[in-house]
């Protein structure tokens, strides 16, 4: 039976993606909707924007060897707006990215993320802009993101962070993942099941 993960902090490099309003479809063309599971979606995100025509990467961070293994990504306003698809939070987990800090997210993006253990927190304009330079001037900066202190620390730097406390509390205590909840209470899913009607066809 798996374990329940709280999700408390998240440490590694950094990668930035600039720009405001990036939506779901620049971070995964639709025609990678098709496919049936998630498993090939980190093969998947800014494609367009990574790859031409013939397969010959472009210029993009994701494509940058000096970001290579980032697991923490940098972005601006309104991140992940457009249409809800759940498969945009599902590629760049699967990519590699396990936290997303930004100026702010398009409400169902923070969400899809959420349920997948994948934080989404807020710092001010000036201080994204501060930490993407970081990162730009030294790609091999270790950054923190502590969601219980609700800091993300660099060198000697702190800075405040902020997401929603529904997202902070599913995701420090684990309740993030509804499947594994389910699981590690499975008795009591089971009485509660045997007292609903509709499971023992309304038998009386």
């Amino acid at each position: 039976m798996s374990e329940i993960v709280k999700v408390t902090k998240i440490a590694g490099t950094a990668v930035p993606i600039r720009g405001n309003d990036i939506d779901t479809d620049r971070i995964i063309p639709a025609r990678y909707l098709k496919e049936v599971t998630f498993a090939r979606m980190g093969d998947y995100p800014f494609f367009d924007e990574r790859f031409d025509g013939s397969g010959k990467k472009k210029d993009h961070p994701l494509n940058d060897p000096e970001y290579k293994g980032a697991s923490i990504l940098f972005v601006n306003k309104n991140f992940g707006c457009g249409s809800s698809r759940e498969h945009a939070p599902q590629a760049l987990y699967r990519f590699g990215i396990q936290a997303i800090v930004g100026e702010s997210f398009a409400a169902i993006f923070a969400g899809n993320c959420t349920i997948m253990g994948v934080p989404t927190v807020t710092v001010s304009a000036k201080e994204i802009e501060q930490l993407m330079k970081s990162v730009e001037e030294n790609p091999r900066t270790e950054y923190t993101v502590d969601l219980e202190s609700k800091t993300l620390s660099y060198g000697n730097h702190k800075i405040a962070i902020d997401l929603p406390e529904t997202y902070r509390n599913a995701l420090t205590t684990g309740s993030w993942d509804s499947t594994t909840m389910l699981r590690a209470n499975l008795e009591q899913v089971r009485k509660t099941a045997s007292t609903l009607p509709y499971m023992s066809r309304f038998a009386s």
